[in-house]
């Protein structure tokens, strides 16, 4: 298949309004929709081809609650690493929607899949987790284009999370999202429009 620009700039648009989403309706996100943003994350490229990543969806509301109880716990931790006032400043700042987000999914990592043979990991094993995270953004790309917004929430601990989910040993966090239709859109960064941090210029260098 040969792209033409109007393809490039749909997924600049894609790029640009892709962002962390803290504020949700009420509105469900519908079957056929899960389904696309599942279809999604199987097109994602992954080491060996291993497909390394395993989601549960939460929809248990106690299971939730331990979740929001855990968030809390090490929101706590990270306020006190600051000094004041940027310890007021981060206090301040929404960094979740567990309270509001209809759907929440919790990515994990199985870390050593027999599938893929271990093509690939031999040298660099963190090659799983990037596969994982290569899935999470084609899934965040995917739900914008159906306007629905994503937060990643990682302000939790990993293992209390594997705990709460009862997930296998093998199996470690990755991610846990937040998704659903967001109140406003906006193609600022939240921490940049709230002013605590701009974005800066990335390092491209050439030798």
């Amino acid at each position: 298949m040969q792209f033409e620009t109007q393809h490039v700039d749909a997924l600049m648009a894609l790029l640009r309004w892709r962002r962390d989403v803290r504020h949700f309706t009420d509105q469900r996100v519908s079957h056929d929709d899960l389904t696309v943003l599942q279809q999604a994350m199987a097109l994602a490229p992954s080491v060996g081809n291993c497909q390394p990543w395993r989601v549960i969806n939460v929809v248990d509301r106690a299971l939730r609650e331990k979740i929001v109880v855990d968030h809390k716990a090490a929101n706590q931790v990270a306020a006190d690493q600051y000094d004041e006032p940027r310890r007021e400043d981060y206090s301040a700042l929404k960094l979740a929607a567990l309270d509001e987000a209809p759907l929440q999914l919790a990515i994990f990592t199985e870390c050593d899949p027999a599938q893929g043979h271990g093509l690939g990991r031999q040298s660099m094993p963190e090659a799983v987790v990037y596969s994982t995270v290569l899935a999470i953004h084609s899934l965040w790309l995917v739900a914008r284009s159906l306007n629905l917004g994503v937060g990643w929430v990682s302000i939790l601990d990993p293992e209390r999370v594997e705990r709460i989910l009862d997930v296998q040993s093998s199996w470690h966090l990755t991610a846990y999202l937040c998704l659903g239709y967001p109140k406003f859109t906006d193609d600022t960064p939240e921490l940049e429009r709230v002013g605590w941090q701009e974005r800066t210029d990335i390092v491209w260098a050439t030798k």
